[in-house]
C-alpha cells in the first residue's frame, strides 16, 4: 500500500517522497489510519521498523489545522534520553519542511532562558525527557492544559530508566481527553499492566513478536578469556577479521568500561569516539555527529545509545559485555540492518557469560553460532573451553567478582580453613635479638626466658613499681626502684613514703 492510501495530507506526502520513501513499513501501514482516526495506539514493533515516522507523519497532517498559543503546546513527545528527542526533532525538520510549525527541544544540559524563549513564542510540537519537563512546568513557564496528542515513545525503555513517577505525574497534567500513542519494541507483562493506565480503549498494532531480531541481521558468538585484556585483544581481532566492515558501534555495560575501552582502541590506532551519560550534551553530540559523517568509524557507547538511535548504514555492532538484560540485546543488534540493509552482530562469550547467552537465545527464539576461528587464535586456551557450561561457571556478585567467603582472606587469596590453622599452626624460624617479633606466651606467669623469671611473692609485695613495668612491658628487664624525688617526679607519690609515727 502506498503513501497516498493512508490519508496523509498532500504537504507530508511531497515531503515524503522527497525523503525517497516509496511505500510503508508494516508499523506505518497499521498505525497512521488510527492516529488519524484520533484513536489511542499501542504500537509494538522491532526496532529499526519505522516507529518514529508512524506518529510523525500523521501529526504533521493533524498540526495543519489551527495554532499554538504562548507556553501552551499543542503535542508532546516523550523521550528517555536526549539523543532520542534530538532525533524526533531532525524527523520533524525532514518530513514537515513544508509546513511553519514551531518545534521546540526541552531536554537537559541546555540553558533554561533559551527553552523559555521557545515555549513564550508558542509551541506546536514540544519534544522533551520528563525531568526537564517537570522543571518548566514547576518553574510556571509551561503549562500542558492544551496538550492535545500525548506520545510516549520507547516506552518499556522508558519505564526502565524509573521514569513511571514522572510519566504519572504528567499524565495528570495533560487533559483527560487526549490522544494517547504509545510506542515500544519490547512489550512485557508488567508494561502490558501500566498501559491500562495511560490509554483509553487503544487499538493495539503488532506487526511482530515481541522481542524479535530483523532476518537480515547475521548474528554471531565470539569466544574469549576471562580477563579484560584478553576481551579487548579478542575485539580488535574481530575488527580487523569483519567482512565488508564500514563502521561499527561497540557496546558496553559500564560507563566506565565505556572510557576505558575507547583509550584502548585510541591507543591501538582506531579511530573511534565515546558516547555515555557522564558526559555533557555538548560533547555527546560532537560523538554522533562525527560517527554520522564517517569522521570516526567506532562508537563506544553505554545503552544510552542502544534505543531508538536512527545512525543510517551500520555494517556492525560488537556487544563487548553481554547485556545484563535480553530486551538490550534486541535494541543494541538493531542498530544495524536497517531500512533493508543487512547487518552483523558479534557478541564477545567469556566463560562466565553462557546463562546471559541463554536467556537471549531463549527470548529471541533462536540459537546463535559461534564464529569461526578468528587469525591470532591460541591453538589451545583453556579460558576459551565451554562457555555455555554453567555448571563450570565459578560463583560472581553482580559486580564480577567471586563471592566472598568468610574463610578468605582480604587480599583476594582464599587461605586454608580455620580448623587446618588449628590443627597445625605455621612454625616460624626464631628471629635473631629482636624481644619485639617474639611469640606471645599463652601465660603471662609461666614465662620462661631467663631474665623474665616470675618473681618470689616477697619481691612483688616490697617492689610494686617494678611489678607494674613487668606486667606492661614483659620484654623489658626489671629495673632498680631509686628513690622518690621531692617533686614527685616518680608515679609513687611521696607522701606514702613518710615514716608513720607510732603513740609513744
Amino acid at each position: 500500500m502506498p503513501f497516498s492510501k493512508l490519508g496523509l495530507s498532500d504537504k507530508v506526502l511531497a515531503a515524503v517522497q522527497t525523503a525517497g520513501y516509496p511505500n510503508p513499513t508494516p508499523i506505518q501501514e497499521q498505525a497512521i489510519p488510527h492516529v488519524l482516526a484520533r484513536r489511542d495506539v499501542l504500537g509494538i514493533a522491532q526496532t529499526g521498523t519505522g516507529k518514529t515516522a508512524a506518529f510523525v507523519l500523521p501529526m504533521l497532517t493533524m498540526l495543519e489545522k489551527g495554532r499554538a498559543r504562548a507556553r501552551m503546546p499543542r503535542t508532546l513527545i516523550l523521550e528517555p534520553t536526549r539523543e532520542l528527542a534530538a532525533q524526533v526533532e531532525e524527523s520533524f525538520e525532514k518530513y514537515g519542511k513544508n509546513h511553519k510549525l514551531n518545534v521546540a527541544l526541552i531536554i537537559g544540559g541546555v540553558s533554561f532562558d533559551d527553552q523559555d524563549g521557545k515555549l513564550m513564542r508558542g509551541v506546536d510540537v514540544l519534544i522533551a525527557t520528563p525531568g526537564r519537563l517537570l522543571d518548566h512546568s514547576e518553574r510556571g513557564r509551561l503549562l500542558m492544559s492544551g496538550v492535545e496528542l500525548l506520545v510516549i515513545d520507547e516506552a518499556d525503555r522508558m519505564l526502565d530508566m524509573g521514569f513511571i513517577p514522572d510519566i504519572e505525574r504528567i499524565c495528570k497534567l495533560v487533559p483527560f481527553t487526549r490522544q494517547t500513542l504509545f510506542f515500544t519494541a519490547t512489550m512485557p507483562a508488567e508494561i502490558q499492566r501500566i498501559t491500562e493506565q495511560f490509554l483509553h480503549n487503544p487499538v493495539r498494532v503488532e506487526v511482530s513478536r515481541p522481542a524479535t531480531t530483523a532476518a537480515a541481521i547475521l548474528q554471531q558468538l565470539v569466544k574469549t578469556g576471562r580477563e579484560p585484556h584478553d576481551k579487548r585483544d579478542t575485539l580488535r581481532r574481530t575488527i580487523r577479521a569483519a567482512d565488508s566492515f564500514k563502521n561499527a558501534i561497540i557496546f558496553c555495560n559500564r560507563k566506565r568500561e565505556v572510557a576505558q575501552l575507547h583509550r584502548s582502541l585510541v591507543r591501538h590506532g582506531f579511530n573511534a569516539v565515546a558516547l555515555h551519560g557522564d558526559l555533557d550534551q555538548s560533547a555527546r553530540t560532537a560523538a554522533l555527529d562525527a560517527f554520522r559523517s564517517g569522521e570516526a568509524k567506532l562508537l563506544i557507547a553505554s545503552d544510552v545509545a542502544a534505543r531508538g538511535l536512527d545512525i543510517p548504514d551500520v555494517s556492525h555492532v560488537f556487544n563487548f559485555d553481554v547485556p545484563h538484560h535480553a530486551d538490550d540485546y534486541v535494541h543494541r543488534i538493531g542498530r544495524t540492518g536497517r531500512a533493508g540493509k543487512t547487518g552483523t552482530a558479534y557478541t564477545i562469550v567469556g566463560p562466565g557469560d553462557g546463562r546471559a547467552v541463554a536467556e537471549i537465545e531463549k527470548l529471541i527464539g533462536q540459537s546463535i553460532p559461534f564464529a569461526d576461528a578468528l587469525p591470532g587464535d591460541p591453538a589451545q586456551a583453556d579460558a576459551l573451553a565451554a562457555p555455555y557450561d554453567s555448571a563450570s561457571e565459578p560463583r560472581r556478585d553482580d559486580r564480577g567478582g567471586r563471592n566472598k567467603s568468610r574463610g578468605g582472606s582480604r587480599g583476594g587469596h582464599r587461605g586454608p580453613p580455620r580448623e587446618h590453622h588449628r590443627e597445625a599452626p605455621r612454625v616460624e624460624a626464631p628471629r635473631a635479638q629482636d624481644a619485639r617479633h617474639e611469640p606471645r606466651p599463652e601465660s603471662p606467669r609461666q614465662e620462661t626466658r631467663p631474665d623474665h623469671r616470675p618473681e618470689p611473692r616477697e619481691q612483688r609485695q616490697t617492689a610494686p613499681v617494678a611489678r607494674i613495668d613487668d606486667a606492661r612491658h614483659r620484654q623489658a628487664p626489671a629495673r632498680p626502684r631509686e628513690p622518690a624525688e621531692p617533686s614527685g617526679g616518680d608515679h609513687l607519690p611521696a607522701f606514702l613514703l613518710r615514716p608513720i609515727r607510732g603513740k609513744a
